[in-house]
């Protein structure tokens, strides 16, 4: 029987796991037979994602803003001293924009933005990479970026520049960390029903300009995730690292 997908007695960590689309990769792991550790910025937040989630199996959540160095230290090892061990770490956690015309954006929005876009990637990664390499069981990182990152979304050059700088630092990662069997891959979400997009998606004009460039005619939702973090946890995915996976209903192909 085939079983590449079965996650039985494996580990993960989800950076803002607590909502939108971590929320959706985290109930998937945990039913393909995961051990799943969720962090968020909001305690109430992810106390509330923790309780949701645990029926679906053994989830924990910790408190974290990945965008403090010294607190992804910190609270790395408390998940580690939970999970026992790390076999793949989502770093999905991120900020949207305020859509700001380069002339007016101050450097203290564009520095906001690559403050956890960029920097939370970062740290998340680097203490994930440390403790896989010290187990020595190789591993999976996957880093959530955007369709942003490919296309010019104008009044978010900001966002894009985030979203971009992930994409190019999973593909260095990924011919860096080969070597200890640590793969390295990036999700690009098109337009996907969350928090985060709430009131976009509920401006009329907005709505009516977007929809009909969506190829599949649909938002996408929270549960389109699932697949693709399954495989990327997977020995599905064992020959498969530096690669982008776009999931926007073929929006960017339109």
């Amino acid at each position: 029987m085939y079983k590449p997908f079965d996650l039985t007695g494996r580990t993960a960590l989800i950076t803002g796991g607590n909502g939108g689309i971590g929320l959706g990769m985290a109930q998937a792991l945990l039913q393909a037979g995961a051990e799943v550790a969720i962090w968020g910025s909001n305690r109430e937040k992810t106390d509330r994602a923790v309780e949701q989630l645990a029926g679906f199996g053994s989830v924990s959540g910790f408190t974290c803003d990945v965008g403090d160095e010294q607190m992804v230290g910190e609270v790395m090892e408390q998940t580690l001293t939970t999970l026992g061990r790390l076999d793949a770490c989502f770093a999905n956690a991120g900020v949207s924009a305020t859509p700001t015309p380069i002339a007016n954006m101050s450097a203290e929005e564009f520095r906001r933005v690559q403050r956890v876009n960029v920097d939370g990637v970062f740290y998340t990664f680097r203490a994930a990479t440390i403790a896989m390499q010290q187990a020595g069981n190789g591993g999976s990182l996957v880093a959530t970026a955007s369709t942003a990152a490919i296309e010019g979304a104008a009044r978010n050059s900001h966002y894009g520049a985030s979203k971009g700088a992930i994409t190019s630092y999973v593909r260095a990662l990924s011919v860096e960390l080969a070597r200890y069997q640590i793969r390295v891959n990036s999700i690009l979400p098109g337009w996907i029903t969350t928090d985060m997009t709430a009131r976009a998606m509920a401006d009329e004009r907005f709505s009516s300009n977007v929809m009909p460039r969506i190829p599949a005619r649909r938002w996408g939702t929270i549960e389109d995730f699932g697949g693709i973090a399954i495989y990327l946890m997977s020995d599905a995915s064992s020959y498969t690292t530096g690669e982008q996976f776009v999931i926007d209903g073929g929006y960017t192909k339109f």
